[in-house]
């Protein structure tokens, strides 16, 4: 019996093309989050075009899928009447939220259309109490909590919030926090927070500790394993969180099956049996199909050694097979596990072969399949050594097997018929699907003058409902005896019936457009200088000089206090500070400064802050002068008040935040990293995080910033 006290889970898919999307309704997903062609944070997805995201949300809501469209890029000046006219089609088409990264645009998009959900992307770096009660207040329905939650902090702010919780559960993880990672943008001009991460910190590094390489066995020192939950699921449900969150949108949509499927049917153990029962056959095929190695994850607080996959940055397949001898590129192999023709294999070595099974022997035998213990000879592309692994990689079998149960047993929504036969009054139908009701009149029911019509041809009549997406599960009949009715006549009441239960699922969610105002203070223009030292060295080389502002990530006298970008609370009492993330405003509404890590890019980002009480915002590192021009002259034109804007000129920007320590994971404090071009990249633990620096000094002294419309220019030491 299911617990009644705990309100049912959802089960948020990913889905990065139609194929996957009908992958993900067909394994039991009750909503699925999906991007279009602009404004994703998976640009390099194939996403859905207009006229897809119509019929895909159509189609989701036939099934009583929820579907989310992500709009979690940070989002430029030139862009926003794109963006806004793209978020109006999405209300337009009944879209059941959106997700929002940029702080400007969530606050355009919740005055603009109030009817429509926002949900807050892990992109915007919610990972406290503060943060998410600030949320709550901004009227965000839902927040993507950030990777790095931990178990324990997701209780607390369940038990002191009210806003709706997303975790992710499963997946690829990125090493850095979410919204929060510069690598791919500053090193190799593909920004993250634009959607288009080139996954620079799964690319070979070096980890040197005087100079002297410490990880050879290791040369993807940044690269993390995925994150699979189903052993932690029971806790993880037990906290009442309302969304579980598959990673996958760059995912086969065979990865969208298993998956989703995998994690359905433990959720439904969970409400059914009280526990969670997982079907080891699903995760052994999902292995095959994709995982670089599994871990718990920050949000089980793992083992720090049990979070990266140092050996390869991509799929590694299950181990199936040890190589015994190779004689003329024909390679004898003992199995350990089931292969098929059609297969993909991977040898390791120096280096690694691949190859598609084509044909294989057992004693001089073609055969189809094979099993553990059977030793067959096989074709290779080159030598390989003995005793060298063989994986397996791809698994033709186990995509033709999806297809096959996607084919025959297809996804259908129960309903209940109720059928009311009295001599002398209309006949009636009445279909129920648990939310939508239909009733319908028919002719007047008449006596049999031959034959009557029995409740077996009733029955049978009802339970057939075609090619729909329907299944009868129970009929009622309340009939008289001795009647005929019409078998043609009861086939149209029942296509009408169905035919408006497809319109009744297909709801309509109110479109509401408002003008979007806010309130901004005015402040003077300056020129101001400032410097951000990160030691009382550092300080002292500097009090003297002629700087306005000194920050400092340390108490120092005469400085304004930089917090960091991640923060468990803020404590009581604050004055003057640089703040790093969204969470402040929840406690402080002025005398507050923030950091470039509030990725502002646009006006409204700008508005927004100054109307929470921001004092002066540090632009992002990934906006030029002409970007700069025309944030400035917009928000002079739209708010007829000057921002008070600061620019990082100089220093080495911080490249990437992460919870992970390489520190910690080496039990060395100083390292450094080197990629494949001898660049040097400082690495930096504090307050058990580890930030990465960028390996270029960037030097803009020379731009006159003043001229544009900044306030102040940073120095970073």
């Amino acid at each position: 019996m299911e617990p009644t006290t705990i309100k049912r889970v959802e089960l948020l898919a990913p889905a990065g093309d139609i194929a996957s999307l009908r992958a993900a309704i067909e394994a039991g997903c009750d909503a699925v989050y999906l991007g279009g062609k602009q404004f994703g944070a998976r640009a390099y997805s194939n996403n859905f075009t207009r006229e897809d995201l119509v019929e895909a949300i159509k189609l989701c809501h036939l099934y009583g899928v929820k579907v989310y469209v992500t709009c979690n890029t940070i989002i430029y000046e030139n862009e926003v009447p794109s963006f806004l006219d793209y978020v109006r089609f999405l209300h337009q088409n009944n879209v059941d939220a959106i997700l929002i990264q940029d702080l400007g645009m969530l606050d355009l998009v919740r005055k603009k259309f109030p009817n429509l959900e926002i949900h807050s992307s892990t992109q915007m770096h919610i990972h406290n109490l503060d943060d998410v009660k600030l949320m709550e207040m901004l009227g965000v329905k839902r927040v993507v909590l950030a990777r790095e939650t931990s178990i324990d902090t997701i209780k607390d702010i369940k038990a002191h919030s009210n806003i709706d919780l997303e975790i992710f559960v499963h997946g690829s993880l990125c090493i850095s926090y979410s919204g929060e990672c510069l690598m791919s943008s500053l090193i190799g001009g593909r920004s993250g927070n634009r959607g288009m991460c080139a996954g620079t910190c799964r690319l070979p590094y070096n980890v040197l500790s005087n100079h002297k390489i410490i990880n050879k066995n290791e040369p993807y020192p940044l690269s993390t394993k995925d994150l699979n939950s189903l052993e932690n699921l029971k806790e993880l449900l037990d906290t009442g969180v309302s969304s579980l969150k598959i990673e996958g949108r760059m995912k086969s949509s065979d990865y969208v099956y298993c998956v989703v499927k995998l994690y359905r049917q433990a959720i439904d153990s969970y409400y059914k049996y009280g526990k969670v029962i997982i079907n080891e056959s699903l995760l052994h095929d999902l292995k095959i199909i994709f995982n670089r190695g599994y871990t718990k994850g920050f949000l089980f607080n793992t083992d720090i050694q049990d979070f990266i996959n140092g050996q390869r940055p991509n799929h590694e397949g299950i181990e199936v097979g040890t190589i015994l001898a190779c004689k003329k590129k024909i390679a004898t192999i003992k199995l350990s596990d089931t292969i098929h023709i059609g297969d993909g294999l991977r040898i390791l070595g120096e280096p690694d072969q691949g190859l598609i099974v084509n044909d294989f022997y057992i004693d001089n035998k073609l055969r189809k399949e094979a099993g553990k213990g059977d030793i067959i000879t096989i074709k290779v592309h080159e030598a390989v050594k003995p005793d060298s692994k063989v994986l397996l990689t791809n698994s033709q079998f186990i995509h033709n097997n999806i297809e096959e149960t996607l084919k025959l047993n297809p996804r259908k929504v129960p309903i209940s018929f109720k059928l009311t036969a009295k001599l002398g009054q209309p006949l009636t139908l009445e279909v129920n699907d648990t939310k939508n009701k239909i009733i319908l009149e028919g002719n007047i029911v008449e006596p049999a003058s031959k034959l009557p019509t029995s409740k077996e041809t009733l029955t049978e009549k009802l339970s057939k409902v075609g090619n729909t997406i329907y299944k009868s599960e129970t009929i009622t009949l309340e009939c008289d005896n001795n009647i005929f009715i019409p078998l043609k006549n009861l086939n149209e009441l029942r296509r009408q019936a169905l035919e408006q239960l497809n319109e009744k699922r297909l709801y309509q969610i109110p479109f509401k457009e408002e003008e979007y105002n806010i309130e901004v203070p005015d402040f003077e223009q300056t020129k101001l200088k400032t410097c951000l030292v990160n030691s009382k060295e550092q300080y002292n080389q500097v009090k003297n000089e002629s700087y306005d502002i000194i920050y400092s990530s340390l108490d120092i006298p005469n400085t304004i206090r930089k917090y960091p970008k991640v923060m468990n609370s803020y404590p009581d009492n604050l004055t003057k500070i640089l703040a790093g993330e969204v969470g402040v405003f929840n406690k402080y509404h002025s005398n507050i400064d923030t950091d470039y890590s509030f990725n502002v890019v646009n006006s409204y980002t700008v508005a927004f802050l100054h109307n929470l009480g921001a004092n002066k915002i540090t632009l992002s590192y990934e906006l030029n002068e002409t970007q700069i021009t025309e944030l400035i002259s917009n928000y002079h034109q739209r708010y007829h008040k000057h921002p008070n804007l600061e620019v990082i000129v100089y220093g080495y920007p911080e490249i990437m935040i992460s919870k992970f320590s390489l520190n910690k994971y080496y039990n060395n404090a100083d390292l450094k990293l080197e990629d494949r071009y001898h660049n040097l990249y400082r690495i930096e633990a504090t307050n058990d995080l580890m930030t990465i620096y960028h390996c270029k000094l960037l030097d803009n002294r020379n731009i006159d910033y003043y001229k544009l419309g900044i306030n102040s220019t940073r120095i970073n030491l």
